[in-house]
């Protein structure tokens, strides 16, 4: 751990595991083409269940990646978390052997927690008595455990923590990671991925006013458009390594992306016409840490919640922070291709904006053609810009806002 005058956090490692593809190349290709995996929920258990349409992650082995003294430990959200954190130190060429392992921290976020292991224990307890209760159970539910389950696998040290901030939590731990960072840690391995698909989530979710009950996978999630009905779950999520610039420079490390800005808000559940305010106010906060201005955006990846309500807050706090840009920078929202995996979502957006910087191509929003709000949102096809600096967004159905400022590492002074 070491300090300094300037300590930029930059991202150096990436791992995804979607219901569009394991691992950043699969799930690029899937999300530059504008691909729909969107489908009627095929998990035990739910076929009956008012919720129909769902993004899973079907082509997912977690005894591949993971050992089996933890598998059986573990739920399916840390799995994702423990894979997807794999991914990313591998991408990052990061040594994690050689250093001090209090030079390494670790940040997740996740809103369900280990429902599936959860529900598993609970149905033992009830039909069979607490004597078939695991010993795990008190664990694997436990918000912290995909924290824990790496940082002890990995051998980290360093400042550890979990988000609890609503969906807005997949952005604002990588906030919490970029703070670290800053204030001298040398690397956090960061994100957030979720597994809220089995009956005891689903029932808990079926509380939330803004879930989608549609039954076609091409109509249920829908934002910007008259047609909105509400959002469609997802699982998955996304995870990355985070350093100080001149120690990943030092060591040759490839700099996918600098984390320039962050900031959040709360507006309270459900008050969507506050949440103007709230983003826009967040909004304005990450650009004033990354030491940008409003026309320096170049994309934005939005929240795009699909309920009406929420929808002209969002394309309202733009147009609040933009102005007559609003209506003019590409606006795009992967996520309705494979559905809003809570904390996971913004996690994913992020990296899909990474890939969007590099590439120069901001990916298109599936399933949505008639959009109702003066935004120009990407649609049909990817589209050719150049790209240096990204704005993420998301906001939490208990009333979390957040936003995250991407630059690319060229489009940064030294």
């Amino acid at each position: 751990m070491s300090t300094g005058a300037k300590r930029r956090p930059v991202l150096t490692g990436m791992g995804v595991i979607a219901p569009n593809g394991i691992g950043t190349d699969a799930f690029w290709k899937a999300t530059r083409e504008g691909v729909s995996v969107l489908d009627l929920i095929s998990r035990e258990g739910c076929g009956h269940l008012p919720l129909r349409v769902a993004g899973e992650v079907r082509t997912f082995d977690p005894a591949s990646v993971i050992e089996e003294r933890l598998l059986v430990q573990t739920d399916r959200f840390t799995h994702f978390a423990m894979a997807a954190a794999d991914f990313a130190l591998a991408d990052s060429g990061l040594d994690t052997a050689s250093g001090s392992p209090f030079d390494v921290g670790v940040v997740t976020a996740t809103g369900s927690g280990g429902s599936e292991f959860g529900q598993r224990e609970m149905q033992h307890l009830y039909v069979q008595g607490p004597r078939y209760v695991g010993p795990y159970q008190s664990i694997a539910w436990f918000y912290a455990a995909s924290t824990g389950q790496i940082s002890i696998r990995g051998g980290f040290k360093g400042p550890c923590g979990v988000v609890c901030s609503d969906e807005a939590g997949g952005l604002d731990a990588l906030g919490h990671a970029a703070g670290n960072i800053r204030r001298g840690v040398d690397a956090i391995v960061v994100g957030a991925a979720e597994a809220p698909l089995v009956p005891y989530s689903i029932v808990i979710q079926l509380g939330y006013e803004e879930l989608s009950r549609s039954a076609d996978p091409g109509l249920a999630y829908r934002p910007f458009t008259s047609a909105a009905c509400g959002f469609v779950p997802a699982e998955g999520g996304a995870m990355f390594v985070v350093e100080e610039e001149s120690a990943a420079r030092r060591r040759g490390a490839r700099i996918r992306a600098v984390v320039a800005g962050h900031a959040a808000t709360f507006t309270g559940a459900g008050a969507w016409e506050e949440s103007r305010e709230g983003l826009g106010h967040a909004i304005r906060g990450a650009l004033d840490q990354a030491g940008c201005v409003p026309s320096d955006i170049d994309v934005v990846f939005a929240d795009a919640l699909g309920v009406a309500a929420a929808d002209r807050a969002e394309a309202l706090a733009l147009a609040d922070v933009l102005g007559p840009r609003a209506g003019h920078v590409p606006i795009t929202a992967p996520k309705t291709g494979i559905g809003r995996a809570y904390c996971g979502a913004p996690a994913l957006d992020t990296a899909a904006a990474v890939l969007a910087m590099e590439h120069g191509l901001v990916p298109p929003t599936p399933n949505v053609t008639d959009v109702c709000h003066d935004l120009d949102l990407v649609t049909g096809r990817p589209r050719s810009v150049e790209l240096r600096t990204a704005l993420v967004l998301s906001r939490g159905l208990m009333g979390s806002n957040a936003a995250l400022v991407l630059r690319h590492p060229e489009g940064e002074s030294l």
